[in-house]
């Protein structure tokens, strides 16, 4: 039975290796716009991999709504900016029903959430009403205008980007709805250096054109292979316990986090970990995961999804700090 196993994974490691050369292609393309931030470009593509929204975080001028524009312009596919601001309506976003008085009958206006990517920007402008229509299209994969129920069409990904230095006229997103993102990353400055060749870059105006190298059809393909990325069940308990300590780290020696932690990740945690770590180890060209792959991703999957309580705030403690502490007590397989 073991040795089936091994010549399955053999065989399933060839095919990746083969089908996900396209990666060098997207980040070889997406670096003509992006210079540096192989972080932030890696974990797009994790999303574009494992079908979950990503929100974006990081002060103005960090490249986040370039990345993803630039992402969406190497892809054959349809690509929707909304800005967000305080008087955005839900009809503008999802559509609605214009009535024509020639017909004498209303018919439907779509938004510009009919598209393959989405970018929402400074999505904490938007009032709550917007918040819950996006979340809608986000979990249910649906848009609903009056009494018709439209199926967005695949791929169909929600990049989301959020400025977290501005307080006045923002919308904090609820628990409810941060849970829905995949993925949390938090993005930082550039190197000295990099940021030289973005000032030599942007002052010259020698910025290229971004081309089409991938349509819609061969994500899909690459989604489906990435559900078939082998996984141990080592692995999964390693996940599970992961998730387990945040929920109550007495169990696994952490008892010092207790008073830290006012909730922790709920299932939709341990399924996206599973899923992250499969995109990884895609991108990295494997047929399997590591425990490797799992520790990568898990900063991003969880910082959004462990409340704090007000000890924690109080002594300057992050939900990154919380995970780091985990992962080093946690035992490896």
């Amino acid at each position: 039975m073991d040795a089936a196993i091994s010549t399955d994974i053999r065989e399933l490691n060839e095919r990746i290796h083969q089908e996900s050369a396209f990666i060098d292609l997207l980040r070889l393309e997406t670096s003509k716009a992006i210079v540096g931030q192989k972080y932030m470009i890696d974990r797009l593509l994790l999303g574009l991999l494992s079908q979950g929204h990503i929100l974006l975080e990081g002060v103005p001028g960090l490249a986040k709504t370039l990345a993803i524009k630039t992402l969406a312009s190497a892809i054959d596919a349809k690509f929707a900016r909304i800005q967000f601001t305080p008087d955005l309506l839900p009809a503008d976003l999802i559509g609605t029903m214009i009535y024509n008085q020639k017909d004498n009958n209303f018919s439907v206006r779509k938004g510009p959430i009919f598209a393959n990517f989405i970018l929402a920007d400074e999505i904490n402008r938007a009032p709550a009403k917007v918040q819950s229509a996006l979340l809608e299209a986000m979990q249910e994969k649906q848009v609903t205008i009056g009494e018709t129920t439209f199926k967005l069409e695949e791929p169909f990904l929600v990049l989301a980007t959020q400025n977290p230095i501005e307080q006045e006229g923002t919308y904090p997103l609820p628990e409810a709805q941060i849970d829905r993102f995949m993925l949390k990353v938090v993005i930082s400055y550039p190197e000295k250096e990099e940021e030289k060749q973005i000032i030599r870059q942007n002052v010259s105006g020698t910025l290229q054109a971004i081309s089409q190298i991938i349509k819609p059809e061969e994500i899909l393909r690459a989604r489906n292979l990435v559900r078939e990325v082998y996984m141990d069940e080592k692995i999964e308990n390693y996940i599970l316990d992961i998730v387990s300590a945040t929920r109550n780290p007495e169990l696994h020696k952490l008892a010092k986090l207790k008073h830290l932690i006012a909730y922790g990740g709920s299932p939709r945690a341990s399924i996206n970990l599973a899923l992250a770590g499969k995109a990884y180890a895609f991108i990295k060209r494997r047929g399997y995961v590591i425990p490797e792959d799992i520790r990568s991703v898990c900063q991003d999957v969880l910082r959004h999804r462990i409340g704090l309580t007000y000890e924690a705030e109080a002594e300057n403690i992050t939900a990154e700090d919380i995970i780091a502490e985990i992962l080093n007590v946690v035992e490896v397989p």
